[in-house]
């Protein structure tokens, strides 16, 4: 497959994981975390902002490879 068909592909994906991913993320957030102290709730969004990037890097990683000449 050529990068740039990996792109297409790997966008796609990205862009589909993440609106799963916000749904998902919001929901935890609207749940306990609004009980849970201020300390509590800062770490809590700021993992929540951070967590979605872990399991795209390997995607990101196939998406950026070269192609095979």
């Amino acid at each position: 497959m050529r990068q740039r068909t990996r792109k297409l592909v790997g966008t796609v994906a990205i862009l589909a994981f993440v609106c799963i991913y916000a749904l998902i993320a919001m929901a935890l957030a609207q749940g306990r975390i609004t009980e849970a102290p201020k300390l509590v709730q800062g770490i809590a969004y700021v993992a929540l902002g951070l967590a979605w990037i872990l399991p795209l890097l390997p995607l990101i990683r196939w998406m950026e490879r070269r192609d095979e000449s």
